[in-house]
């Protein structure tokens, strides 16, 4: 059993204090913001709320979710998550195998490495990525927000580095039993490397739950916004004039500023329910790709 001294134990109330320091700067502003969003305009106009409701109240939720417009940008950027993470994980996979292998194994190795690597310090520009999606036919679709980027180059670096850490004695010993490398693949580098892959897959959901600009460029329909993009278009003007009596009557009843916190908040519940069941392979992978033979 090992003692403790009285450094080891300053040593832990040190890092106590630190961690619950940077837990609180995490939580005090999703929780400012919803107690923003549960309070009456005139309290949070006044500067009454700190990090309890006052006055509390569900309009400027039940404002928002009244609209079939909010749902609809929903549902869009639900189906965007799942087919962005699906599409960019397997194009990772497959880029970072063979990638992960030394010269010898792969004898174009270093040739791939720097065409993927030359796309990370430079880029075509905006016009030119729009130009491409319009001359593809992908403006106005879901596509638009997800081909693009389908290769995501920064994270197939990470998972290369993570492959690159399987003892190769594992793959020799599935070569002499007759496997391909496909199998090998599926069957040995992904179980071993799932911390890495959650990790990845936290990552991409994040990036494509959050990200509203592309569709601000892609769309030229409004109905086919995403979530992210639908709120803030909805931030930067209020259309009255398709609001119905009801929505207009509620309207006067919140604020600007409990508005946008209550979008603001309902934006976040799904990576917040989500990142619970991949915390533990996150937390293994933070080390991702930091190992080397």
């Amino acid at each position: 059993m090992v003692t403790k001294t009285p450094a080891r134990r300053a040593f832990n109330v040190v890092n106590i204090l630190f961690f619950v320091l940077c837990s609180a700067v995490c939580l005090v502003p999703i929780i400012y913001i919803l107690s923003m969003s549960l309070s009456s305009s005139t309290a949070v106009s006044a500067g009454k709320v700190t990090l309890f409701p006052v006055e509390f109240t569900l309009k400027s939720y039940e404002y928002v979710l009244q609209k079939k417009e909010f749902w609809s940008a929903f549902i869009i950027s639900i189906e965007r998550v799942l087919l962005g993470v699906g599409i960019n994980m397997l194009m990772v996979i497959l880029a970072a195998f063979p990638l992960s292998k030394q010269k010898k194994d792969f004898s174009s190795r270093t040739f791939f490495v720097w065409f993927f690597m030359i796309t990370m310090l430079f880029s075509g520009g905006m016009i030119p990525t729009f130009m491409i999606v319009k001359y593809t036919w992908l403006l106005n679709s879901i596509w638009s927000l997800i081909l693009p980027g389908a290769v995501p180059v920064f994270n197939m670096v990470l998972l290369m580095n993570f492959f690159k850490a399987v003892p190769r004695e594992l793959e020799e010993s599935a070569f002499i039993d007759g496997a391909g490398y496909f199998r090998i693949l599926f069957k040995i580098y992904i179980p071993i490397s799932l911390p890495a892959i959650a990790t990845l897959v936290v990552f991409t959901m994040v990036s494509h739950w959050n990200s509203w600009f592309d569709g601000m460029i892609y769309m030229s329909d409004a109905r086919n916004y995403p979530l992210q993009t639908y709120l803030q278009s909805i931030l930067v003007s209020t259309n009255t004039k398709l609001m119905t009596k009801a929505q207009a009557e509620l309207l006067r009843l919140i604020s600007d500023r409990t508005l946008k916190a209550a979008q603001v908040f309902i934006a976040m519940i799904p990576i917040l329910l989500v990142y619970p069941f991949l915390q533990k392979y996150f937390v293994a992978g933070m080390t991702l790709g930091s190992v080397k033979e």
